[in-house]
């Protein structure tokens, strides 16, 4: 696909939800989008990132979308703008968001003293270790700022913000990762994010396609022994 300058269309990222922001559905995969009208950033035109923790700020639904972008017009360092965008791809990001959540908050453990339930639910996901798990991380956090400790204080928020089941998995993955990112302080620990963030969704996108095939072949199977 190229775009209107006659260039190769450019790979980004884009979160849906189950329809878009007008109203419209969501295209199909491999359905080109054609905004159809003049495109300016932040007020006209079809959006995506080149990163998918980027995209991530932006989302409105928990579905990772992996799109081809055709016509950019204009970039910004976390988004871009485009007058046609194609979903190549998608997989559902409600679990692994969250378990991107508790990756990135077990990134930052040696920051502060985390108690044992904390990493026992970090580690594991377990439910049962949940309630208790967010509640010490929100005690401890309070108690780092009382005494000025903002390091340590932002690596026990992430740790809240994984454990926050009622808040929807987009919001528990962008604010765990905003804190731990925080906690950290260095220029690379984004960018590492991202790239944890992106091996996960191939990850499920591998996954999804081999439930696929052995669905597929299931019932190939059956055909043959009915």
């Amino acid at each position: 696909m190229t775009d209107q300058n006659g260039s190769a269309g450019l790979l980004a990222w884009h979160f849906v939800d189950e329809g878009m922001r007008d109203g419209r559905p969501v295209p199909a995969d491999g359905e080109r989008l054609d905004h159809g009208a003049p495109v300016a950033l932040c007020q006209s035109g079809l959006h995506a990132s080149a990163r998918v923790l980027d995209a991530l700020k932006f989302a409105p639904g928990n579905t990772i979308c992996r799109v081809e972008c055709d016509g950019v017009s204009a970039r910004q360092d976390d988004k871009l703008v485009c007058a046609a965008r194609t979903i190549l791809w998608r997989v559902e990001g409600e679990e692994l968001l969250r378990e991107f959540a508790r990756k990135v908050a077990l990134d930052v453990a040696d920051l502060w003293e985390m108690p044992g339930d904390v990493r026992r639910f970090l580690e594991s996901g377990n439910e049962n270790f949940r309630v208790s798990a967010r509640a010490e991380a929100r005690e401890l956090s309070r108690t780092y700022v009382l005494a000025d400790k903002v390091t340590a204080a932002a690596a026990a928020e992430a740790a809240r913000a994984a454990a926050a089941r009622t808040h929807e998995a987009r919001a528990t993955a962008l604010a765990a990762a905003w804190a731990a990112n925080k906690a950290r302080g260095d220029a690379e620990t984004w960018a590492r994010y991202d790239n944890l963030l992106e091996s996960l969704v191939e990850a499920a996108r591998t996954a999804a396609g081999d439930e696929d095939e052995w669905g597929d072949f299931a019932d190939e199977l059956e055909m043959e022994i009915g």
